[in-house]
């Protein structure tokens, strides 16, 4: 993902400072020199890499930070602060009108992923805002850019207006905002078309499609692994259009990040939006705090509990916890548990929104974890229901076709009725520690420990007595 090597760079920095008993000049300026080399490396403008170490400089250098009882602490605080300040402070949302239309334009160049993200946009104003959205297929110079239009909003479950390649994109736009108006639309979007460079002749058509509408929002794409260009192409289209945001595509991707840490400070043109995979709900709304927690390595729990509750199937959750608090745990929920996180996407990224746990996030074999979870869905769809509910009724017979069934082997199934048993003693003593109200953090850290430990958990819960017998 974009900012990975800016995060490492700017923890391994922090971390020199972050436990010192007292700040000097000396320690803050080696600091301020590797805060350097990490925002240069990720291809951050270098006007905007000056601003920023100045005002980390000034604010570190006050009385608040240097008679702090953690003035390490204190600077980690300010420079989150500054690049919370640098990508545009505040969450910058959607202009809805209050009665009428809600016009929405985007623009970019072509190949930015400009179209896909019309539809993905569309998609969270109907599920997140309850908007009722109409799409404008006005990239007339393109055919496959209408039928890919009209496929996206298909899948989102949203009518796109076309009408086809012969009439020019003012024409159709106009056309589309008085069908939008007579059908009852409140929130229209305006694809126009792309160029692989900006040229008179597209931005003209975007102009006139401008005066002629006034959309409350002109939207860009920009693609985040362009680096560098994203300010230039920002900076072209702002002086000819009044830009309201930019939305960044591929934002999954190996990009360094620096042009999007740039772009908000020259350009002043917030990012309203960022896309992070190909899916069609693999787009989300940018909140500049929570990535700044994210680039230092503090975790995005808002963001991931967010996506939880827009990916899982709560119900069936909740459903699922309550029998695993009551003991009924069984190979279903396992199920459940792997098809629910298996809908939350890469466990590399679920780990990076953890405080504390994004560090690991790069140790994880993401192929081999994938291929591990979807053999244990093998398995466990290879048994019968009865199976399913109490696995201690298989013998090596039902093992050997459980794993002809599925695939794998019997060594594999018994692996994964190991880990069912371990998970299932585990709900049920956190069921009981509920019930006597004795679920806190330390219980749960200790159960987990002697779950990995079986010595330690015979010294907690006592060990099995043996039988004496005597000797001949």
């Amino acid at each position: 993902m974009a900012f990975d090597s800016l995060s490492d760079r700017l923890n391994k920095a922090l971390r020199n400072v972050a436990g010192k008993g007292k700040l000097s000049d000396q320690n803050m300026e080696d600091m301020l020199k590797e805060v350097r080399l990490a925002l240069l490396e990720a291809d951050v403008n270098y006007r905007v890499v000056k601003d920023f170490l100045n005002d980390v400089r000034e604010k570190a250098k006050g009385e608040e930070v240097i008679n702090s009882v953690q003035p390490g602490e204190m600077l980690v605080k300010i420079v989150h602060d500054e690049i919370t300040e640098l990508l545009g402070n505040d969450q910058a949302g959607l202009n809805f009108r209050d009665n009428g239309i809600t016009s929405i334009m985007m623009v970019g160049l072509q190949g930015t992923g400009k179209t896909t993200s019309v539809a993905k946009i569309a998609r969270i104003c109907k599920n997140k805002f309850n908007r009722k959205p109409m799409l404008i297929a006005a990239d007339v110079i393109r055919p496959a850019a209408i039928d890919q239009l009209k496929t996206l909003g298909q899948e989102i479950d949203c009518e796109v207006y076309s009408e086809g390649t012969e009439v020019s994109a003012l024409e159709t736009v106009k056309n589309g905002m008085a069908y939008a108006k007579e059908h009852g639309y409140d929130t229209v979007f305006i694809d126009t078309a792309g160029r692989l460079h900006i040229d008179e002749e597209l931005m003209m058509e975007l102009v006139n499609i401008n005066e002629a509408v006034k959309p409350d929002e002109i939207l860009l794409t920009v693609d985040a692994m362009t680096g560098q260009d994203i300010v230039n192409v920002a900076k072209a289209f702002s002086d000819r259009l009044p830009l309201t945001g930019l939305v960044v595509t591929k934002f999954d991707g190996d990009s360094r990040g620096g042009g999007v840490l740039s772009v908000k400070k020259i350009t002043n043109v917030p990012i309203k939006f960022v896309g992070e995979g190909e899916k069609i709900e693999d787009m989300d709304v940018f909140y500049p705090d929570r990535m700044a927690d994210r680039i230092l390595g503090m975790g995005d729990v808002v963001s991931l509990v967010e996506k939880a509750q827009e990916k899982m199937d709560m119900e069936e959750a909740e459903k699922s916890a309550k029998r695993m608090m009551n003991g009924e745990f069984t190979m279903d929920d396992m199920l459940t548990q792997f098809e629910q996180i298996s809908k939350m996407g890469p466990l590399s990224g679920i780990l990076k929104m953890l405080p504390g746990y994004s560090q690991y996030a790069d140790v994880i074999d993401e192929a081999k974890a994938t291929d591990s979870m979807k053999q244990s869905r093998a398995i466990i769809q290879s048994m019968t229901k009865k199976e399913r509910r109490d696995p201690s009724i298989l013998r090596s017979s039902m093992k050997r076709r459980i794993a002809n069934g599925s695939g794998t082997s019997v060594d594999d199934v018994n692996k994964l009725v190991n880990q069912y048993d371990k998970m299932k003693k585990m709900m049920g003593m956190i069921g009981n520690m509920q019930k006597k109200g004795n679920l806190d953090e330390e219980h749960l850290t200790r159960m987990a420990e002697n779950m990995q430990n079986p010595k330690a958990q015979q010294v907690q819960y006592g060990s099995p007595k043996r039988k004496k017998y005597k000797k001949f």
